[in-house]
């Protein structure tokens, strides 16, 4: 899987409006990052909550995950954006920055 080079903030902008249920602005966010893994992730879980579960597993393979069958969507949004805090949390620090 790829390492996300798309900013956080576009990835956590789109966590944001698809759990407040606004699933067209998350959609045009992670299509404007196609290729991040991350992105590409987070378009995988919006197109479940869609119910085009086809184009939900295109996704799922284009970032390396597999569907769950047991987890919603909501869950595995709020577990994208673990992996993403943690993933800033470990980023090193630029010289000079606080």
């Amino acid at each position: 899987m790829a390492a996300s080079a798309t900013p956080l903030s576009a990835l956590h902008q789109a966590l944001r409006q698809a759990r407040a249920g606004d699933w067209h602005a998350a959609h045009e966010i992670v299509q404007q990052h196609e290729g991040d893994s991350h992105a590409d992730w987070i378009h995988a879980v919006l197109h479940r909550i869609e119910g085009d579960l086809g184009n939900a597993r295109y996704w799922y393979r284009r970032c390396g995950r597999t569907p769950s069958e047991t987890e919603s969507p909501q869950a595995e949004l709020a577990r994208i954006a673990d992996v993403l805090d943690d993933q800033q949390q470990t980023k090193p620090r630029r010289k000079g920055s606080t």
